[in-house]
């Protein structure tokens, strides 16, 4: 399975944030505290996982990932708490991946020594851009500077992955302001680089993520009319398709394989494990995520936890699960997850592997033929039979989520 530990706490929010983060502050020993109780706090729920389903001890786990939030506010004692408890506990093997994520204000060199030491061998950092101005307008305290620091510091200190998400469509970025953060991706040379567009509809709406208790500040009617007043603009759609397009098209040109959509990593290191792990069509393993806003599901249900830390907290503190949700899955819903999953590999769907998941059923007969059919119609995928496979051409690639979220 694919183990997430979810710590909430932010030094800020994002203007484009619409995840569940709780906001400490105050003086330096003041946030570590308040920090460091939401280790108790996730600890605790592990503690109530593993009682409610005992099997998961022993599930081997293929990589844990501390995410946020920005769990690189966490100290070092916090930290060392945290990850002793999930591998005493949890199946850890000698193959497990710990992934650490953070923001560049916080993974500092201090900070990447300790997570060294600590055996966390993969970072994923909130990047977002490199322009001081696109950062400045999103809320981010940092600079682009501070971001090329960070991927020095940890390429360094040896980490074997080293990630970075950038977005695209953000508040006053232009196309060029995107073509540069590429040239900083090309000269820095991170293991990896996770590009998402930014989405100012509810996450719940989109099925991207999980909404948090209220509206990213971008979502707020009057602060947008505000902001167009003082002269802002967003990316028009035709820019962002372009941003993509620069993005994706210089990724490939530095030798940067995509898998799944808008995941690179350089030749020769991808994909991902967790990606794989979760949508591969002959893989597609559980995943649980521990903590607020946490979303876990194998390939029969799925469920979300609170995302308000005050239900969350009152739940752990009675001794319940704090689930807010939980969905089982038809035979039908199971079988159109597992295609749109696998879909989003960009890899060839099989049918071979597809009629042994579901037997009776085939990526070759109705109802999938004439969807697929359909696709190819309009030039966004490939049919073909006697290899038993459908694959998606380059603008299938490019409107894959539409795809999945419309066609499917």
């Amino acid at each position: 399975m694919h183990l997430w530990s979810y710590i909430p706490t932010c030094s800020y929010r994002c203007r484009f944030c619409q995840y569940p983060t709780v906001l400490i502050a105050g003086e330096p020993a003041v946030a570590a505290a308040r920090a460091a109780r939401w280790v108790d706090l996730n600890i605790a729920e592990a503690r109530l996982w593993l009682d409610r389903v005992p099997t998961l001890a022993a599930a081997p786990v293929g990589e844990f990932n501390v995410f946020g939030g920005t769990p690189s506010l966490l100290p070092a004692s916090a930290i060392r708490r945290l990850l002793g408890f999930y591998r005493e506990n949890f199946g850890f093997t000698p193959d497990t991946a710990i992934r650490f994520e953070g923001d560049p204000s916080s993974l500092t060199a201090e900070q990447l020594e300790t997570l060294a030491e600590l055996g966390v061998t993969k970072l994923s950092c909130g990047v977002q851009s490199f322009d001081d101005r696109v950062l400045a307008q999103s809320g981010r305290p940092h600079t682009g500077a501070r971001c090329v620091e960070f991927i020095r510091d940890a390429q360094r200190l040896g980490f074997a992955w080293i990630s970075v998400d950038l977005m695209y469509g953000l508040l006053d970025q232009t196309v060029d302001s995107v073509r540069r953060d590429l040239d900083v991706v090309v000269d820095t040379g991170p293991t990896a680089v996770v590009c998402t567009k930014l989405h100012l509809r509810p996450y719940a709406e989109t099925r991207t993520g999980v909404a948090g208790e209220r509206p990213a500040a971008w979502q707020i009617p009057a602060y947008r009319d505000r902001l167009a007043a003082a002269g802002h603009r967003w990316p028009t759609l035709g820019e962002q398709y372009q941003m993509r397009e620069v993005l994706t098209d210089g990724l490939a040109g530095a030798g940067y394989v995509e898998h799944p959509t808008m995941y690179f990593a350089r030749a020769g290191f991808g994909p991902e494990t967790w990606k794989s792990i979760m949508v591969d069509q002959d893989r597609q393993e559980a995943e649980v995520a521990i903590g607020l806003g946490g979303s876990s599901s194998c390939r029969a249900s799925e469920a979300i936890t609170e995302v308000a830390w005050g239900r969350y907290t009152a739940a752990i503190e009675s001794g319940r699960l704090p689930l807010a949700s939980a969905t089982s899955f038809s035979p039908a819903a199971r079988e159109s997850r597992a295609v749109r999953m696998a879909l989003s590999t960009l890899q060839p769907l099989r049918d071979r592997l597809h009629r042994a998941r579901f037997p009776g059923s085939s990526l070759l007969a109705e109802p999938w033929r004439g969807r697929f059919r359909a696709l190819a119609d309009r030039g966004l995928a490939g049919v073909d039979e006697s290899a038993g496979t459908v694959t998606l051409t380059r603008d299938g690639r490019t409107l894959v989520e539409a795809i999945i979220n419309t066609a499917l």
